[in-house]
């Protein structure tokens, strides 16, 4: 524990990830940089590039020699291999919004063991801060720092956290978050829950409906609501859910998939020894989802990983076994399909039952809920109107030993899409057109709450609803949700047989405070694109003047590989098979199944025959090409890819340009062998 005068050691040189790959050769061969102008960092260096996919399969101090070997600066990757621990650097600094993108804590795991000990950016994304909180690394926006650091002047512990919450201080101070959970985990309890003053929902009522406007002397979100629900007295948090606050909340389910189940199993048992005594395991899910078609992704075959792909499912297994944790794993466990290693055809017994979150949305998750898993995309479960969030393996190993889960209490923001979508336009050309918001650019949404209503939402089905929801992580924010109503209720009816009855406080207040607003007239709104690079790279489908030609269309992920995605790429495909249409050569069309649920849908709704009819490359569920783990990816920097994946950061899915674009864009797209909108599709074949 460091007394209040500790101060960090930062005997180290200062690293700056400038835009210039230039100036990076030049600190990497020793010379240090002074008078770094802020405009001169990289702005939105994610997790995919501090930590690509390829060095994922470490889960310890190995990750050491690895940090920015996917940075991508003027084309090229300037970081190698112990370039940052053999440089002696133990401070970063970046621009703005570091460390978006994914939840993987192996990015400030492998700052930590390369010796990095503070990063200081404008901005950090949320999960990414709370994991490298969770280890020991320091974070600050003060620039301040820099000059005082050259200088030689000592840096007190005390003052980097004293702008951060009193949970993230203590966690800090305590030298990680696992040292603090042993300290305080006999001290957990439940908080008093609030009583709501009056209904104020049927469940027939939209998310705009008309409420009762009955004064309500403490109107809340319909967030604060199920997190006061949840909110558990740890000593040192706060008593009360004010915005900014550290506190730790109780989630009704906890998941891990196999990237992170062996690196929380050796943290857990280094830290409390062997065997475990695990808080509630019956709410405790084990997802093997990534890495079901490593054995057919270049990425892994090329680099050697496959023996450390069965480790991490070793791993996974043993954890699973151990503890009688309930796992969906791969369709077929008895095939062992990492021990074939010479690619070929996709065959029918390949893939996992199904993508964690999309499957928690399926079959787990009910409005009222907390959700939290170590996914960033967790947010998906949102569309059923639950608090769904991704956390880091640290958070997830915590929680499993303690039943915790730590956050920041955040503010919301209130998405309201109103008007009637145009024909062809589907939920992801709507979150795309918000990413592309200069507000939300700017970070507006960053650890925020986006709370999504309107007339054009209470129109959405709840798997469209998951789209928006899912893709809260490439907006920054904290979590997605849609108040549940009557679209909810038949939805668990569907697909579970549930006879919901929504509860009265399931909504938000009238005078319920927001940070912010935004309203969006979806009648000026058309089919969309995110141009190679981010997301929020929005641009629409008709705006761009020259059409690039395609080698790889890609449809699946948790994002579009849900029911409705496939009802989409049908219609596209079924019409094209009706006129002869075939992907033309030179193109390849992979459409991958989110969950088996999914697979077997379309083989009972008759899908499948139009598929192999236009010539698509049919895959079993598992994450495979949106996390570079399988077929789809492009294997070459020459290849361009349009995919409905939810992410296109920098070798995010393979070396190749990736577009981002709807279901029946990437389905109209294929056929036409460069991009192009299912109406220019048709127009062309009247």
């Amino acid at each position: 524990m460091a007394t209040p005068h500790t101060a960090l050691d930062l005997g180290g040189r200062i690293l700056f990830l400038c835009r210039d790959a230039a100036q990076i050769d030049r600190q990497l061969a020793g010379e240090t940089l002074a008078n770094v102008a802020p405009d001169a960092l990289r702005d939105d260096v994610s997790t995919d590039e501090i930590t690509p996919m390829s060095v994922l399969t470490r889960f310890d101090e190995r990750l050491g020699r690895v940090p920015y070997v996917g940075l991508r600066v003027d084309g090229r990757n300037p970081v190698g291999i112990d370039a940052v621990r053999g440089g002696g650097f133990c401070v970063t600094v970046a621009g703005n919004r570091y460390g978006k993108g994914s939840s993987r804590e192996h990015s400030p795991l492998a700052e930590f063991s390369a010796g990095i000990r503070l990063v200081i950016a404008r901005s950090f994304e949320r999960i990414y801060r709370q994991n490298a909180d969770n280890l020991g690394l320091f974070t600050s926006t003060d620039f301040g720092l820099i000059e005082r650091i050259q200088r030689g002047e000592p840096i007190f512990i005390d003052e980097l956290v004293a702008s951060r919450d009193s949970v993230a201080a203590e966690i800090l101070r305590s030298g990680g978050l696992l040292r603090y959970g042993a300290r305080h985990r006999r001290e957990i309890g439940a908080t008093p829950v609030p009583v709501d003053e009056k209904p104020r929902a049927t469940q027939d009522e939209t998310p705009n409906a008309a409420q009762d406007e009955t004064p309500n002397d403490n109107p809340r979100t319909l967030a604060q609501k199920i997190l006061e629900r949840h909110a558990l007295r740890v000593a040192g948090t706060s008593d009360t859910l004010t915005p900014g606050a550290g506190v730790f909340v109780r989630a009704d389910w906890r998941f891990i998939h196999e990237y992170y189940t062996g690196m929380a199993t050796h943290m857990l048992h280094a830290a409390f020894g062997r065997p475990l005594a695990l808080r509630e395991p019956h709410s405790i899910l084990a997802f093997e989802d990534h890495l079901s078609y490593a054995h057919k992704s270049e990425l892994h075959l090329r680099n050697g990983l496959m023996p450390d792909v069965r480790e991490l499912s070793a791993a996974h297994r043993a954890f699973v076994s151990d503890y009688g944790i309930r796992n969906h794993g791969y369709l077929n466990q008895l095939s062992e399909l990492h021990s074939s290693e010479n690619g070929g055809a996709p065959s029918a017994d390949e893939g996992s039952e199904g993508i964690s979150h999309a499957m928690m949305a399926e079959r787990y998750a009910l409005p009222g809920q907390v959700v939290v898993g170590t996914d960033s995309h967790t947010p998906h479960s949102g569309a059923l109107g639950c608090v769904a969030f991704g956390v880091g393996t640290t958070d997830m190993a915590n929680a499993f030993v303690t039943g915790a889960v730590r956050m920041t209490v955040p503010q919301s923001l209130l998405i309201r899409f109103d008007g009637p979508l145009a024909p062809g336009v589907t939920a992801k050309d709507l979150v795309l057109h918000l990413l592309a918001d200069a507000r939300i650019r700017a970070g507006l949404g960053v650890g925020k709450v986006f709370e999504f209503a309107g007339s054009a939402i209470a129109r959405l089905s709840t798997d469209e609803r998951a789209t928006l929801t899912n893709m809260v992580a490439e907006l920054g924010g904290f979590t997605g949700l849609v108040a549940p109503d009557a679209e909810t209720v038949r939805f668990l009816k569907a697909r579970r047989g549930i006879d919901f009855t929504l509860e009265a406080w399931m909504r938000s207040d009238p005078g319920a405070t927001y940070a912010d607003i935004i309203d969006i007239d979806c009648t000026g709104i058309t089919p969309m694109l995110a141009a190679p690079g981010d997301p929020g790279n929005g641009v629409a489908l008709r705006d761009l003047a020259e059409r690039p030609r395609i080698d790889i269309a890609y449809g699946g992920s948790c994002t579009a590989g849900k029911r409705e995605d496939f009802d989409h790429y049908h219609e596209v495909l079924a019409w094209a098979a009706a006129r002869g249409l075939r992907v033309p050569e030179g193109v390849t069309l992979y459409l991958q199944f989110g969950t088996s649920d999914v697979r077997d849908y379309c083989a009972t709704q008759g899908y499948l025959a139009a598929f192999e009819q236009v010539g698509a490359v049919m895959l079993q569920p598992s994450c495979g090409a949106c996390a570079n783990c399988g077929p789809g990816a492009s294997t070459e920097a020459g290849q361009v890819t349009i995919s409905a994946i939810n992410r296109n950061f920098p070798g995010r899915s393979g070396p190749g340009q990736v577009w981002l674009a709807s279901p029946p864009t990437v389905a109209a797209s294929a056929l036409a062998g460069a991009i192009a909108s299912f109406a220019e599709l048709q127009a062309r074949h009247r």
